[in-house]
């Protein structure tokens, strides 16, 4: 089995706040993360070089013989077999930025203590050899579709999905939905003219709800009655969802499970948008969207007509909150008021419109404890010093506590 490991770029600054909690590699991108995709594509077990506050819990394995490769990268059947043809400390660059490399434990090391491992020298790919990157925000909804349908060729090979039941409606070819093991679906449309339908193990489509491919919804998912979702989306393990979504991606055990829209946007772990939530994914001009960047603390236009709602690990909206085009919320905020909250939220914010003011962080790690209970999981001392960083790195945005 080969070793992997997979370090941030400098894009994982690019990526905050979703990368505030986790590694580039734990990024949901389609049906699986970037890791998950490594892992089966390569038949290798993953570890990361990632930020030192995030090392307790994603540490760092070295064996005699390492395959390093870029975090941000999206994986794809010609880029990970060539990956595989490296010689031994032989790299591979794509625009001189280093996408993977075969090193021995020695050189390997020497690297990291050089703090170089971006700037290891090697060759050039292939031209042939598609590449890409997740270096901004509203790159991982753009790219989710090409994810999904690599990810569901993926997980279906040679298997036979469960027995659909006849009450559903399939428009399109019946081949393109997946069901795994404990599915329960009746009474449901699914149109799979656009692409395919995936539902994870385990995981309820209640009668009434109209899905429209590609869509991948993971194990122990709730798609409560009536519920309309247009792809291409992605949906983690654990995720309750109502109402009207298009072209997002929840990361997993995050809901919004009733009714409200939400569109091109990306939510993390953890997160609960409250009843009728809704955001904007377009401006009224139809202008470009600008989007909060926490490299640059300001906005930077992302090219985009289409960006909705990026919102960070352990979020929280209450009901009828009303979210504009290109709006970011960073870790453990509670939005909640009258009006539209600004479109920047920073970390462990509590409040919305004018009235905002700092979430305790006391209450914020109880609240996720709660949370996280309720899921039969922990919110553990490692979690919480995650917090305690993300929550001292973030105090310069809260203006609000000067």
């Amino acid at each position: 089995m080969l070793n992997i490991i997979l370090f941030d770029s400098d894009a994982r600054d690019q990526l905050l706040p979703l990368t505030a909690t986790r590694p580039m590699g734990e990024l949901r991108l389609g049906i699986l993360t970037l890791r998950e995709k490594w892992e089966r594509m390569l038949h290798g077990s993953v570890s990361y070089i990632t930020q030192e506050y995030l090392q307790d819990k994603y540490p760092i394995h070295i064996e005699d013989e390492n395959l390093i490769i870029n975090g941000g990268l999206l994986p794809n059947a010609r880029l990970c077999e060539r990956i595989k043809q490296l010689q031994l400390n032989e790299a591979l660059l794509f625009h001189g930025e280093l996408v993977a490399a075969r090193l021995n434990e020695a050189r390997f090391e020497s690297l990291i203590e050089e703090e170089e491992i971006s700037e290891l020298q090697g060759r050039e790919i292939e031209s042939e050899v598609p590449v890409y990157y997740v270096n901004h925000l509203w790159e991982l909804t753009r790219l989710n579709e090409l994810a999904l349908l690599d990810d569901f060729s993926l997980l279906t090979k040679g298997k036979k999905s469960h027995k659909i039941a006849q009450s559903n409606q399939i428009i399109g070819p019946p081949e393109m939905v997946f069901l795994e093991d404990g599915v329960k679906m009746e009474c449901c449309i699914l149109n799979t003219n656009g692409g395919p339908i995936y539902i994870g193990s385990n995981s309820e489509v209640m009668e009434g709800s109209s899905l429209r491919g590609p869509i991948a919804i993971g194990a122990d998912c709730i798609v409560k009655m009536g519920a309309r979702i247009y792809g291409p989306s992605s949906f983690g393990p654990g995720c309750r969802l109502g109402g009207e979504i298009t072209r997002s991606i929840f990361f997993a055990n995050s809901n919004k499970a009733h009714d409200g829209y939400l569109g091109d946007s990306v939510i993390g772990e953890w997160c609960n948008l409250g009843a009728d939530t809704n955001n904007s994914n377009l401006k009224n001009n139809y202008t470009e969207v600008k989007l909060w960047s926490y490299k640059t603390a300001g906005f930077e236009k992302s090219g985009e007509q289409f960006v909705g709602l990026i919102m960070g690990d352990h979020s929280k909206c209450a009901i009828n909150t009303m979210f504009n085009t290109g709006t970011v919320v960073g870790v453990a905020a509670n939005v909640f008021g009258a009006g539209f909250p600004r479109n920047f939220i920073p970390d462990f914010t509590w409040g919305g419109n004018l009235n905002y003011r700092t979430h305790k962080f006391s209450d914020a790690c109880d609240t996720a404890a709660i949370v996280m209970k309720r899921r039969n999981q922990q919110f553990t001392d490692l979690e919480k010093s995650i917090f305690s960083h993300i929550y001292d790195q973030t105090s310069m945005f809260r203006s609000w506590d000067k």
